[in-house]
């Protein structure tokens, strides 16, 4: 989408990440929307999609569950099942129709699970202690189940064959989700991880469980179709570790040994998903540890997105809250024009247009 206008604006020139020729650097970022229902993407999500795909621009699908055993939130996708792997066809076929390039985030939540599994089962996890925040719906999350060394070959390959359905889905690739408080974190942070076995303990060891999926899924699926998501720095969900830096540091260098297309790494200063906090910590050593893509997310403006792309920082800017109140944000960014508020009640609600499909167009807006 370069223009003679647009070659001044970091963000709006052109970038290579592997395979794929991105016009641009401004990057959908991943966000939950519940409005799976029964776990299903629905049509309405052809919509909310296409209208955020610009040709040549770079999307990231929200989180679909990779199993039944992680139905943590309501009306979210999966990707385990024939029926799920169908219903995202016709939604990724048009985002392609568009010129997009369509990654699937892949996702296990581990012990965030807002309600009761159908069969009775607990939630699993790295460990057993309980979160203590409330869930969703004010009441207390049910207390998860340490996964046996014995069960995690499983869930790494129910990532694997996760990876699979979304290529035979259409997707360009996927995203494995290591952030923000969910399965992989849960292993990769010290101060949720209390495990004694290889999986537990040192550096290394806390590590092994994301080092395991990535490597199953680049098997399964190619190098230059996985990316990985990270945020060693966030506390969300009670996750957080005595070393941030030393955490993003090593994983980043273990996700160069199997050449990882792109690494999306969380800002220090989002060490909560709603608030941003003034901190001295930089995502710069990993930056310059990573060999491949390195895509950055975390509440990024117009103006700190291309200080970020200008000065080396970053290869690409995820959005999420500004690309969903803003479909033709790159557009947007090209005129410098005025951004439309988010809803923050509408987020999560079931409703398959309002806060989803109906933030108004540029040339709609009043």
């Amino acid at each position: 989408m370069e223009t003679k206008e647009s070659k001044s604006i970091p963000l709006l020139t052109p970038y290579k990440m592997g395979p794929f020729n991105l016009s641009h650097r401004v990057v959908v970022a991943p966000m939950t929307r519940q409005r799976a229902y029964g776990y299903i993407a629905q049509p309405q999500a052809k919509l909310y999609y296409t209208q955020r795909t610009t040709p040549g621009g770079f999307l990231i699908s929200e989180s679909c569950a990779v199993s039944h055993t992680t139905k943590g939130y309501p009306d979210i996708p999966g990707i385990w099942t024939r029926e799920q792997v169908e219903a995202w066809k016709p939604i990724v076929d048009a985002v392609h129709a568009k010129g997009g390039i369509f990654f699937c985030q892949i996702w296990h939540g581990g012990r965030v699970f807002h309600q009761d599994q159908p069969n009775g089962e607990a939630p699993v996890s790295s460990t057993d202690k309980p979160l203590t925040c409330n869930n969703i719906y004010g009441g207390q999350l049910t207390p998860p189940r340490r996964l046996r060394t014995d069960e995690i070959p499983a869930i790494v390959n129910d990532f694997r064959v996760a990876a699979r359905n979304a290529m035979e889905a259409g997707f360009d690739g996927v995203e494995v989700h290591g952030a923000h408080g969910y399965l992989i974190d849960q292993f990769l942070k010290d101060k949720v991880n209390d495990r004694s076995d290889q999986y537990g303990g040192s550096l290394e060891n806390r590590c092994r469980f994301a080092v395991e999926v990535v490597k199953a899924v680049v098997k399964e699926i190619g190098s230059d179709r996985v990316g990985i998501r990270l945020s060693p720095f966030a506390d969300y969900m009670e996750s957080e570790d005595s070393n941030p830096e030393a955490l993003g540091l090593y994983i980043v260098q273990e996700m160069n040994k199997h050449g990882i297309l792109y690494c999306h790494m969380v800002e220090p200063r989002m060490k909560l998903i709603e608030e941003m906090f003034e901190c001295s910590e930089s995502l710069t050593p990993m930056r310059n540890a990573f060999k491949g893509t390195f895509v950055v997310a975390g509440g990024y403006s117009r103006e700190d997105g291309n200080k970020v792309v200008e000065e080396g920082g970053a290869d690409l800017v995820g959005y999420g809250r500004t690309f969903l109140a803003n479909p033709d944000l790159p557009r947007r960014f090209e005129l410098n024009a005025p951004l439309n508020k988010y809803d923050r009640s509408t987020f999560y609600t079931s409703d398959p247009v309002v806060g989803y499909t109906d933030y108004p167009f540029l040339e709609n807006a009043d």
